[in-house]
């Protein structure tokens, strides 16, 4: 009785769209994830503007919210003298909670998505589709890195431990600014491909366990070793701007003087975000995201 063979079964929609390997609890092999980053960024591409840009500022926010965890379990490890190695690894650990917020409640991150890029030299999308696309949620991403960023000081969070933690933005965001263009350029690009080869290997797994242990050590590495992330730039900047507006400084357009900090103007501002997106764009969509097509799904069109 046993050993007869099982009637074939139909193929649901979805067994059809994923027709490798759908049943299973092995992880996803790379070439598994290469197909499943394709499809996906040629569905994202075309998907409408609300729902994408209102993921966006989810995603905006989630960062917010691991750059918050992380300053406020490292703030004092200075004074109390804790190597700073170990304060960075805690840091990390705690970072790591917004790309697990962003992968597993499914938002959406500009950086995380550079790697559509894999969709568009698939001939999956066209450029124009790519750029509406990363525009929407790049705009989205900064609308929801701001308004935590407002939210955190209304709910005093940068005034606790003796504002410790709005010291510590205010210290981020004035090292940022010190920053070259070139170096910023490099630590962007370097960030992302660790950001991206987070998701990537998260995609690899079955369950949400195995997604947040995937996504854990290249976060925490990205954090430790104080690389750039672009929608990181566009959370610690706003907390340090509303921060010294809420301890009274009198502060322009973005243009304060605060702990750590001579001046921090607007257009550092600016100056630090188009060097890190730039760098992050390289990082992921080529070193990361063309890289995968280049190894798995360059010879596609020539198997089928």
């Amino acid at each position: 009785m046993l050993d007869q063979p099982k009637p074939p079964e139909r193929e649901t929609g979805a067994q059809h769209h994923h027709h490798h390997h759908v049943v299973g609890i092995d992880a996803l092999l790379p070439d598994e994830i290469a197909s499943k980053v394709q499809h996906g960024g040629a569905e994202k591409a075309r998907m409408a503007v609300t729902p994408l840009l209102t993921l966006a500022v989810l995603a905006g926010a989630f960062i917010g919210f691991g750059a918050l965890f992380a300053m406020g379990v490292t703030v004092g490890t200075d004074a109390a003298g804790v190597p700073a190695g170990f304060s960075a690894l805690v840091g990390g650990i705690a970072f790591s909670l917004a790309l697990v917020l962003v992968i597993i409640g499914g938002a959406e991150l500009f950086t995380s998505n550079n790697l559509m890029v894999i969709a568009l030299v698939s001939g999956r999308i066209r450029s124009w589709e790519l750029v509406r696309a990363w525009v929407v949620i790049y705009i989205g991403n900064l609308l929801g890195a701001i308004a935590t960023a407002a939210i955190s000081v209304a709910a005093a969070i940068s005034r606790a431990h003796d504002s410790a933690i709005g010291a510590k933005a205010t210290a981020v965001a004035a090292r940022m600014a010190e920053l070259d263009g070139t170096e910023t350029f490099f630590a962007g690009m370097l960030g992302n491909v660790l950001v991206c080869l987070a998701v990537w290997i998260s995609y690899s797994g079955r369950t949400t366990t195995d997604r947040i242990l995937a996504v854990t050590f290249p976060i925490t590495a990205f954090y430790a070793l104080g690389l750039e992330h672009v929608i990181a730039t566009m959370f610690y900047f706003p907390l340090a701007y509303f921060h010294a507006l809420a301890e009274g400084a009198t502060a322009g357009p973005l243009a304060f003087t605060g702990t750590g900090a001579d001046v921090l103007d607007l257009p550092d501002f600016l100056a630090h975000l188009g060097a890190v997106t730039a760098g992050n764009v390289v990082g992921g969509g080529v070193l990361v995201g063309t890289v995968y097509w280049f190894i798995y799904l360059r010879r596609d069109g020539l198997r089928r």
